[in-house]
């Protein structure tokens, strides 16, 4: 391999998260470059961050020289990708591991998107200060330098080549009512931020028993006007009295959020419940099944954050229920929509509550003699999982999303998941065999754990406060999940429906992997 290596940075779209990640990436990079002379090799950075498609395929495409991407924030998939594709230079998405800046999240989802694709690359990260005196991360650097690849340990994921044989009496009765009626995902946009990995289309949905209708999300504005106040009042009554904290103003907040919150005021709640009501309407008239919602980025400066809707949507308990939960997938992310929906009705014909919750992979660390994933989204996790009540929404608190990401003031869904055992999923596109690619299903056990307090308020204050949070043991080492999963995001359910997901993905045409010891 050429000893000349070039180092870019993948950014996001939106000027200002760069800029409020310029200093940690000036210092990961300086990090990077000391590494590098280490082992022997020189280096030279390609420009400033990556913003723009464009800017990827201009800067990156006329590069022969293997490549490391710095990744230290949210970055968006094609600024990496549309400008490798097609190419064969080695290709290294390098990550500091910091709750504070999710370079890691950014590393997971454009490795999966470059896996879509069928690009070749690898992974390497480092929690240390000094990354030279990480001795691991200098190992495996080295073997990239030398050979153009990092192999990891794949012991504990595997692909369960028996789950295509339909045994399970629980996935058997889904599968039927699948094949009765197939699910109709109403996607309302595109997928969010560059997400490449998170959609499939008609072509491969319509293989495994789904299928979608997209509609442009102007559609929520223009239907939103129709919404009769009186609807309106209702639903804001309903939710105070079913037990939502809102922190209007600040009150209540803590500290470090506070003052981010003043313009948060009730009619932003109602204008978010507006919206909520409005989507419902939409998925009656079409008869969805379930949602993808893009909301970012097109939204961003037209309405409140969709993040209490989709909350709502994805609790039993919310205005105008039907007595269900309606599956609903921020970001428009079909790899998060697929298995939720499926766990969904897994879950049901078991007997346990429906509640599917969407997360972030944000950030981990070491607890009580396990590793524990911070499990932090802004958008689509449900109220069960702050109080395993189905019938309250009790727990569930919601702050004013961060302005600097969400100009138009709008609250979240937040609150802290119970502990207890659950079962997590998610579907992914393998491209490397070329055509439309071939769709697996990821499928793990795990654990809910509580957490001291002040431990507990440090790993949320590390991260992004604001936002649901869940600390859960995965059933894999914190090396298996970086180096194999393939999303930044993950479904997560309570119960044990592990062998069912198993079989149900398999009779419907996944190549399923599972995940944990043998």
């Amino acid at each position: 391999m050429s000893s000349r290596v070039a180092l870019f940075w993948p950014g996001d779209y939106r000027g200002k998260p760069n800029e409020w990640a310029r200093p940690s990436i000036e210092s990961a990079t300086r990090q990077l470059e000391n590494a590098l002379r280490k082992l022997g090799r020189t280096s030279y950075r390609t420009g400033d961050f990556l913003t723009r498609p464009h800017e990827a395929i201009e800067t990156l495409g006329p590069i022969d020289d293997p490549l490391i991407g710095v990744c230290v924030h949210w970055f968006y998939g094609p600024h990496t990708t549309d400008g490798v594709v097609g190419k064969n230079n080695p290709l290294l998405l390098a990550s500091n591991f910091s709750g504070q800046w999710p370079g890691l999240v950014g590393l997971l989802n454009t490795g999966a998107c470059l896996e879509s694709v069928g690009r070749e690359f690898s992974r390497v990260w480092t929690c240390a200060t000094d990354w030279t005196a990480d001795e691991t991360f200098m190992a495996r650097l080295d073997e990239w330098c030398k050979t153009g690849r990092i192999r990891y340990d794949a012991g504990q994921v595997r692909e369960d080549r028996d789950a295509s044989a339909l045994g399970n009496k629980t996935a058997q009765q889904v599968l039927d009512g699948i094949r009765r009626r197939r699910i109709l995902a109403l996607m309302l946009g595109d997928t969010s931020m560059g997400m490449i990995n998170g959609y499939f289309g008609h072509r491969l949905l319509n293989l495994i028993g789904f299928t979608e209708h997209k509609v442009d999300q102007t559609w929520i504005i223009e239907r939103g006007r129709r919404i009769d106040a009186a609807r309106i009042d209702a639903a804001f009554r309903f939710v105070r009295e079913k037990g939502v904290t809102f922190h209007w103003r600040g009150e209540g907040c803590p500290a470090s959020i506070a003052g981010d919150a003043a313009d948060f005021t009730e009619d932003a709640t109602r204008e978010q419940l507006r919206d909520y009501l409005a989507v419902l309407d939409l998925v009656h008239e079409f008869k969805a099944d379930c949602i993808g919602w893009q909301y970012q980025l097109g939204l961003l400066p037209l309405r409140p954050p969709s993040d209490f809707s989709e909350g709502l949507l994805n609790s039993v308990c919310r205005p105008e229920s039907d007595g269900d939960l309606i599956i609903t997938s921020t970001e428009a992310d079909q790899g998060n929509l697929v298995p939720m929906e499926l766990m969904k009705r897994l879950l049901k014909a078991k007997g346990l509550h429906p509640a599917v919750m969407f997360h972030d992979v944000r950030w981990g660390a070491p607890h009580d003699g396990r590793f524990l994933w911070v499990l932090l989204n802004s958008g689509s996790c449900g109220a069960y999982a702050f109080n395993h009540d189905p019938d309250s929404l009790r727990g569930v608190h919601s702050y004013r999303q961060p302005s600097g990401y969400f100009p138009i003031p709008g609250g979240t869904f937040a609150g802290e998941s119970r502990p207890g055992k659950i079962t997590w999923a998610r579907a992914w596109l393998n491209g490397s065999g070329g055509g439309n690619g071939e769709l697996w299903m990821d499928v793990g056990r795990g654990e809910v754990m509580p957490l001291p307090e002040a431990k507990r308020d440090a790993w949320w204050e590390g991260t992004t406060r604001q936002w649901p949070f869940m600390a859960a043991d995965l059933g894999v080492r914190q090396e298996t999940v970086m180096a194999h999963y393939m999303s930044n995001h993950i479904a997560v359910a309570y119960g044990d429906i592990f062998e069912e997901m198993k079989s149900l993905s398999g009779a419907l045409g996944f190549r399923v992997r599972t995940w944990g010891n043998r």
